[in-house]
């Protein structure tokens, strides 16, 4: 019969049992059951949850199977009437399994915005949760795995993951458009994986990116520039807040949250449905408020860094990775939407503080590069880097094991990593104790792909 063991730290069982096993024995099968605080909620509430560990033995080659859920009662209710293999009971309760030293398929969660949505890669938050998927379709989440071998996985920083994240603007001009916001602290890096063809069919994106330099040098000084500026949005701002009042009667009438995100759709009917003088006043004014700013062009595959002070807004139809150092600030400048996280804009401040000039454009740095391969330093933050890996057809390159975790999403061309092929923006998490990982390029094509991890 499997052993049920109560500990409140599970790995600390799997490195005892490890320990214990002797070279004659060819593996072993036990459960864990502990206190699993779920700090990511509200009050932290703990929530039990059982560990089931499978270790395999061969010679000196030792490896670790664990699935995790909190289906307590029944697991332990169908070992006590006999089931008696890791396997059996994963199978019998649809348990993802996963292996510590191997790369682990990510699964998302959608977070929805105004402008669209975020996809979560590696989400641990009251919002929204991402999982690891197996091979058979099961899911766990990733926040209950970490908890049964955080040393093997995480390094000892499952708290602290780096948030990988997609924004997935609408397709729709003005609708999937993001906040035009500035970050005194927050650092951005963007890197282009899809540009919606129905919104850009000539192939290339784009973003809003600080400010027209031509409108510029019309002001006879910088201060006159910023006071036209200002002007402009306010002048925007004031309508919007009209016909946002009248969109506000629209969602008590549905019974909808004043902020609570509203299908783009319905938007437009209601937007519809205003009178034709105040939707002609807005997209004047919207216009006039716009001309002040730049718009910079976006390929797939484009990486862009967004730097302090200068605002920015990527637009509809061009999704995109984004890496953030976790500092949570913003000033928004202007938004074609209502401002559903707070009940006010930030322009004045914001036109006070942002950066004027031209944004300069930094080359990557060229890290690694051969025949076949190039391996660029997208971005340096204190606590992780991302760099993106170019790969020649038929080729393949091997990512030292490091003892931290990683994290590797392909972004284009025909690629297997630790021998599972990756569709276009599908994510794996590298386990800390993983092995050195050969990723290789089946295809004819180039291949580009994205690797962060922890300094």
């Amino acid at each position: 019969m499997i052993a049920i063991i109560s500990n409140d730290k599970p790995e600390s069982v799997l490195d005892q049992r490890l320990a214990a096993l002797t070279a004659e024995e060819h593996g072993d099968c036990f459960a864990v059951e502990y206190p699993f605080c779920q700090y990511y909620l509200p009050g932290e509430p703990e929530l039990q949850l059982l560990a089931l560990y499978e270790i395999k033995s061969d010679g000196g080659d030792r490896s670790v199977r664990i699935s995790v859920t909190d289906r307590v009662a029944e697991i332990k209710t169908a070992i006590a009437g006999g089931a008696a293999g890791f396997t059996e009971l994963a199978d019998a309760f649809n348990l993802a399994v996963m292996n510590t030293s191997a790369p682990l398929l990510l699964d998302t969660v959608a977070i929805a915005k105004p402008w669209g949505q975020e996809i979560w890669y590696t989400g641990i938050e009251e919002r929204g949760q991402s999982s690891f998927v197996d091979d058979r379709g099961c899911s766990i989440p990733i926040a209950w795995l970490f908890s049964a071998a955080p040393s093997r996985l995480s390094a000892n920083k499952e708290r602290n993951i780096n948030l990988l994240k997609i924004l997935d603007p609408l397709p729709e001009e003005v609708y999937g458009d993001l906040y035009f916001e500035l970050h005194e602290e927050k650092r951005e890096v963007y890197v282009v994986t899809n540009i919606d063809a129905s919104a850009w069919p000539e192939g290339s994106g784009a973003i809003r990116f600080g400010f027209n330099q031509e409108v510029r040098r019309e002001y006879t000084s910088d201060d006159d520039f910023r006071r036209a500026y200002l002007a402009a949005v306010q002048s925007y701002e004031e309508i919007r807040r009209e016909i946002d009042e009248i969109f506000d009667h629209e969602r008590k009438k549905q019974g909808l949250a004043l902020n609570e995100p509203v299908d783009a759709e319905q938007l437009k009917q209601w937007q519809q449905q205003l009178p034709e003088s105040l939707q002609s006043e807005e997209a004047k004014r919207r216009a006039e408020m716009n001309r002040f700013t730049a718009v910079k062009s976006l390929n797939l595959g484009d990486v862009v860094k967004v730097p302090c002070f200068t605002p920015h807004a990527l637009q509809h139809g061009v999704r995109t990775v984004e890496f953030q150092t976790p500092v949570y600030e913003r000033k928004i400048l202007a938004f074609a939407q209502k401002v559903l996280t707070q009940d006010h804009w930030d322009t004045p401040e914001a036109v006070e503080l942002m950066d004027l000039d031209e944004p300069v454009e930094d080359k990557l740095e060229v890290v690694e590069s051969g025949q076949h391969h190039q391996l660029e330093r997208v971005v340096q933050f204190a606590d992780f880097e991302v760099f993106r890996l170019s790969l020649a057809a038929d080729s393949d390159w091997q990512f030292p094991a490091s003892g931290e975790y990683g994290l590797l999403m392909k972004i284009s061309g025909s690629v297997q990593s630790g021998g599972c092929s990756l569709a276009d923006e599908q994510a794996q998490f590298l386990p800390a104790a993983r092995q050195p990982l050969t990723i290789a390029n089946t295809g004819q094509d180039d291949a580009v792909l994205l690797l962060a991890q922890p300094r």
